[in-house]
C-alpha cells in the first residue's frame, strides 16, 4: 500500500512539472507534495516518472548531467550538495545552433566540460582513474539550466525532481583528448553578446570535473543506472550561472579546450 501511495505521489508531482513545461506556466515547489520534503530518494522517484513520460513520448536517453557542483552555484540556491539528471536527445544542441526561447521558462547559462564515454563506467567504486580510462574525449559545453518551479524557489528535492533543473545543453564542434591534461587547472570565461559575464575554473567543480564524473558514476551504479559507452556527461558548472533575459549569444572559452556558442532566439509573439 505504501509503495502504491509513493508511486501515485511521484506521478502527481511529475505531472505538475510536465504541465509547467508544456504550458510555459511555472508551478509550485515539488517538496510540498512529498510526505518528507527532504527525502531525496522520493525526489529521484519523481524524476524517473518525468523521464519515463518523456521517453514514452519519443525521447531517447543520451547521457546524464551533474548539478550543483560549484560552491558559487550552491550558494546561489542555498543547496549544498550535488545532484544529477538525465540528458535526452532533444535537449542537445550543437555549436551555434539556434535554441528557441519558447522552450525555456526561467533559463540561466553556465560553462561546463562535457565528457563522452568510450567505455562503460559501471564499477560501484569508480575512481578518477576509471573515468580517465573510460573517457573517449571532452568538449566545451554550455548548459542552459531551467526550472519549472516559480522563481527558482528550490530545495534539494525540488531540483532533483525537476531533472536537476535541466533545460538544454550546447556541445562544442571539436573533441579534445584528456591525455596529459589537468582539468582542475582549466580557466573559463563565459561571454554574453561579447561581454564577459562569468569567470571560473576546473577546480571549482568538486575539485575537478573528473572527480565530479567519478562521483556521478558511483551514484548511478548505486541506483542501478550505470553510465554506458557513448554517454554524454555534463560534468557541472565551472563558475556562476548567468540569467538569460531574452535573445542573445553566449560564448564559452576554455583554456586549451576551445570555445562553444549558444544562440538563444528571440521569443515569438503569440
Amino acid at each position: 500500500m505504501t509503495i502504491e501511495l509513493e508511486e501515485s505521489t511521484a506521478i502527481t508531482a511529475a505531472q505538475r512539472l510536465l504541465t509547467a513545461q508544456r504550458t510555459g506556466v511555472t508551478c509550485g515547489p515539488i517538496r510540498d507534495l512529498l510526505s518528507d520534503p527532504a527525502d531525496i530518494d522520493s525526489a529521484y522517484r519523481v524524476q524517473r516518472a518525468v523521464i519515463a513520460d518523456r521517453i514514452a513520448a519519443g525521447a531517447r536517453v543520451v547521457g546524464a548531467k551533474i548539478g550543483l557542483t560549484a560552491r558559487v552555484v550552491q550558494e546561489q540556491f542555498g543547496v549544498f550538495q550535488p545532484d544529477f539528471g538525465v540528458l535526452l536527445d532533444d535537449m542537445v544542441y550543437g555549436h551555434g545552433e539556434p535554441i528557441p526561447r519558447e522552450r525555456l521558462l526561467q533559463p540561466r547559462a553556465e560553462g561546463e566540460i562535457a565528457f563522452v564515454l568510450g567505455r562503460d563506467l559501471d564499477r560501484p567504486n569508480a575512481s578518477v582513474a576509471d573515468v580517465l580510462r573510460a573517457t573517449d574525449f571532452v568538449q566545451p559545453a554550455i548548459e542552459v539550466v531551467d526550472s519549472r518551479i516559480t522563481g527558482w524557489d528550490l530545495s534539494i528535492t525540488d531540483t532533483v525532481a525537476d531533472n536537476a533543473s535541466s533545460g538544454v545543453v550546447v556541445l562544442g564542434a571539436a573533441a579534445y583528448s584528456l591525455r596529459d591534461r589537468d582539468l582542475s587547472r582549466i580557466g573559463m570565461v563565459l561571454e554574453r553578446d561579447g561581454e564577459p559575464v562569468s569567470f571560473g575554473a576546473g577546480h571549482a567543480c568538486l575539485g575537478s570535473p573528473v572527480t565530479a564524473v567519478a562521483w556521478l558514476a558511483r551514484e548511478l551504479v548505486r541506483r542501478e543506472q550505470p553510465l554506458r559507452a557513448g554517454a554524454v556527461v555534463m560534468s557541472g558548472a565551472l563558475g556562476p550561472m548567468v540569467p538569460i533575459a531574452g535573445a542573445g549569444r553566449f560564448r564559452l572559452r576554455l583554456d586549451g579546450l576551445g570555445s562553444v556558442e549558444a544562440v538563444i532566439e528571440q521569443k515569438e509573439d503569440l
